[in-house]
């Protein structure tokens, strides 16, 4: 403030220029009123307060729900990935078993087919080595039986089988 008594102070060099500081003067006031008033409304600033947090808890509401909705996102599309992941490695494991199973089923027909025909071809081996001896070691009589035994298995295995069971039960049960 101005010291009133002091002829050296701040004076004014005219009215206009009294008019002046009186006026800035009157606004410093006013400004200086306002403030001390501000602070004696208690009232008035808890309210301001309560509307800034107000304000600031919205704010971090609407950030948190976008920050939840873009981690909602992400795990998601992770999530997604990660089943598609699962979904090709199961394909890929299926398509290898099937291959695997493929090639077992191959080398097994291979190996049956090769089996049967050398069992074939022993079979036929057998059947014309009974032939010969048929032809050139039986008498007469068992020559034409035993040459349609070759020629026709089934009939006389059957047969064989019968005179077999015959045997065993004539020799287990005797009668008495």
């Amino acid at each position: 403030m101005t010291d009133r008594t002091s002829p050296e102070g701040t004076g004014a060099k005219g009215p206009d220029e009294l008019r002046r500081q009186i006026e800035q003067t009157r606004s410093q006031l006013g400004d200086t009123v306002e403030e001390l008033a501000g602070m004696v409304d208690v009232k008035g600033r808890a309210m301001a307060r309560a509307a800034d947090l107000r304000d600031k808890a919205g704010a971090m509401t609407v950030q948190l729900r976008s920050t939840a909705a873009q981690a909602r996102h992400t795990v998601q599309d992770r999530a997604t990935q990660a089943g598609h992941k699962v979904h090709d490695r199961a394909l890929q494991a299926g398509h290898t078993v099937q291959d695997r199973a493929t090639k077992a089923g191959h080398t097994a027909h291979d190996r049956a087919l090769q089996a049967g025909h050398t069992a074939q071809g022993r079979a036929t081996e057998t059947g014309h080595t009974l032939e010969h001896r048929a032809e050139h070691d039986m008498p007469w009589p068992a020559r034409p039986v035993v040459k349609a035994a070759v020629r026709h298995p089934r009939p006389a295995l059957v047969i064989g089988a019968a005179v077999v069971v015959v045997v065993v039960v004539a020799w287990r049960y005797p009668k008495k």
